[in-house]
């Protein structure tokens, strides 16, 4: 192992976490995040139309690969004159992968809040969309918290596939590093620490968010 080599190198892998990874991964999941809430809603309204679209786009995203969403955004639309950079065809794949499984979690959420909410809501005279906005999301917010959290630590992990596509990040700098001086097992690893503490990082977040919103919880 050349430890000279990891030492010089952490810097250039821990700047493409923070220049590539890791924007990468907040931009697609706030993307996403917007997909979810208006897919979710879509599978809970009465309506067939809007209800089979929302069941149908979350069918698709979580049948298919994430590697494969990726290659048809940015290999696939080209041939049909759709020509997207890397960084937002990354952005895009990986926005709608969030948005169908994001969907889902928000969707059993909502249906999560008892019946007698909405009923108390239009009691006092809120109207639907005031009971959602006012009463039913907030508390499904609070439970969707921790699988939410999964769902944008795995997204950090997944961002590596933007390599793939050209898209420098953490493991694109990693590849490069390795293919010059031919130390592939020692760069990798060091890859795999550098995603293994910001996950630490992220969990730590998400056990300090969970202990905070609990704190407004009746037990």
């Amino acid at each position: 192992m050349d430890w000279d080599l990891a030492l010089r190198s952490l810097g250039p892998i821990a700047l493409g976490a923070v220049r590539g990874t890791v924007p990468l991964a907040v931009v697609s999941f706030a993307g996403g995040m917007l997909l979810a809430v208006g897919v979710a809603l879509a599978r809970l309204s009465r309506h067939r139309v809007l209800s089979g679209a929302g069941r149908a786009y979350v069918s698709v995203i979580r049948g298919t690969p994430l590697l494969v969403q990726l290659f048809v955004v940015f290999y696939g639309l080209p041939s049909l004159g759709l020509v997207i950079d890397p960084w937002p065809s990354a952005i895009i794949a990986f926005s709608l992968n969030v948005g169908g499984y994001g969907a889902e979690i928000v969707r059993a959420a909502i249906l999560s809040v008892p019946k007698g909410q909405w009923e108390a809501a239009h009691v006092i005279g809120m109207s639907h969309r005031q009971s959602l906005t006012r009463i039913v999301l907030p508390q499904a917010a609070r439970v969707s918290v921790p699988p939410l959290s999964n769902t944008f630590i795995a997204l950090v992990k997944d961002t590596s596939l933007a390599s793939l596509i050209l898209v420098t990040e953490l493991f694109r700098r990693a590849q490069q590093v390795a293919a010059f001086s031919q130390q592939f097992m020692l760069l990798y690893l060091e890859a795999a620490l550098v995603y293994w503490v910001i996950c630490l990082v992220l969990s730590a977040g998400q056990g300090r968010l969970e202990k905070r919103l609990d704190r407004y919880v009746a037990h």
